[in-house]
């Protein structure tokens, strides 16, 4: 499994703190970005990054991009085709979009969530498998076309 994470100047700590937490569980992740704190840097730039980590290997790879609404964000990763990005505050959302909708990145708020709120999103978001059903498959499809 491998993550690709990034985030701008709003979620630069929250992904920060989810990286530590992900490799303590031994999982592979990647930063996509920003790299230090720059109070006047752009979601897309990130974003983007994690998008077209992921879209490399759309079924297999996961991505997590925070921004402080995760509007932006995801806005900026839904652009890149093979990308199925939403925005999830509650656990619940997460394995809906995950199992039904073949979400492959998970976007945050961090202005809006805890780390503990956070870890739990992300967790759900990995353990949730996708559902394999005929209509499913055609949906996460028809995104592409």
């Amino acid at each position: 499994m491998t993550i690709f994470i990034g985030a701008d100047h709003r979620g630069f700590e929250l992904k920060n703190r989810l990286m530590e937490y992900l490799q303590e569980k031994n999982i592979r992740v990647e930063d996509m970005g920003n790299y230090t704190y720059e109070a006047l840097d752009n979601f897309p730039v990130f974003g983007k990054k994690v998008a077209l980590a992921v879209a490399q290997n759309p079924n297999e790879f996961f991505g997590v991009a925070v921004c402080g609404s995760g509007i932006g964000m995801s806005v900026a990763t839904n652009r890149v085709k093979g990308v199925r990005a939403g925005l999830c505050d509650s656990v619940k959302q997460v394995e809906h979009g995950r199992a039904n909708d073949h979400m492959n990145v998970l976007c945050l708020a961090s202005d809006y969530l805890t780390f503990d709120e956070a870890r739990s999103l992300v967790d759900a978001f990995l353990e949730t498998p996708m559902k394999q059903d005929e209509k499913y498959i055609k949906r996460a499809q028809m995104l592409d076309e």
